[in-house]
């Protein structure tokens, strides 16, 4: 049986008794192009951004129901599909209208108390909007006996509005709380539960230089409304803040 030339077989191959160190480091080089070249392909698969849908919040108001009260504004009601809180049953739903253009922000795991549920010792951030214009507003729940060893205690049980404000302060400004930031308290009642409101300056504040506050108790958790803005933001939005605060209800 007759042997075929290599040739024949690789087109592009010569004889290797002629072929000199030369083209062996060509090809050698080429192998290494190629290898570069493939893993150029693959790098944007590994450090592109991920799909907008993912990436970028959508506005609430392509998804949530309009206020029923208020047409300029949407409703959001907490769902157990919301927060690993009212999953365990540890908090209870709570509901806030927002202007539609706001936008919902992720939690971080750590802040969510979803390592912890249903016995966190700690307070949590329940959920979190945010419109760079206008403001932020977050819900923090605390386990009701870091305040009292009362079971089942009505925020009247824990203290003062001045009292309850020491405590929650600084889930409020995101470091610490100075009492002379405080400007205003007052006390609403809706249906059973009573609300201690608000009104703080916190000009080292992390969330804002402005921050309006609300806070119940109801089960075994202190539920906190957080709204907060920066002087820019308080100028023009004070009275959208405002209204986002004001319809808090547990």
């Amino acid at each position: 049986m007759a042997l075929k030339p290599l040739s024949s077989i690789f087109p592009n191959s010569t004889n290797p008794s002629l072929t000199s160190a030369k083209p062996h480091h060509q090809n050698m080089g080429l192998s290494r192009r190629d290898f570069i070249n493939v893993g150029l392909s693959v790098m944007p698969l590994l450090v592109s951004p991920p799909p907008l849908s993912i990436a970028r919040e959508v506005e609430v108001g392509s998804f949530l129901p309009p206020s029923p009260t208020d047409p300029n504004f949407v409703l959001f009601k907490a769902t157990p599909k919301d927060t690993p809180a009212l999953r365990a049953g540890n908090v209870q739903p709570y509901t806030f209208i927002l202007p539609p253009t706001w936008k919902q922000l992720r939690i971080a795991n750590i802040l969510s108390g979803n390592y912890c549920q249903p016995k966190c010792a700690e307070p949590w951030v329940e959920v979190k909007f945010e419109n760079e214009k206008q403001g932020k507003v977050q819900v923090v729940a605390s386990p009701l006996i870091r305040l009292t060893n009362k079971p089942n205690a009505t925020i009247e049980d824990i203290g003062t509005p001045e009292k309850v404000i020491a405590s929650l302060g600084p889930f409020v400004t995101g470091n610490t709380l100075d009492p002379d930031e405080l400007l205003e308290t007052s006390i609403e009642k809706r249906g059973d539960l009573t609300y201690y409101k608000y009104v703080l300056e916190t000009p080292y504040a992390l969330t804002g230089s402005h921050n309006l506050a609300k806070a119940t108790a109801k089960g075994n958790t202190v539920v906190l409304c957080v709204v907060s803005a920066n002087d820019k933001q308080w100028a023009s939005s004070q009275k959208t803040l405002q209204a986002i605060l004001d319809s808090f209800e547990v």
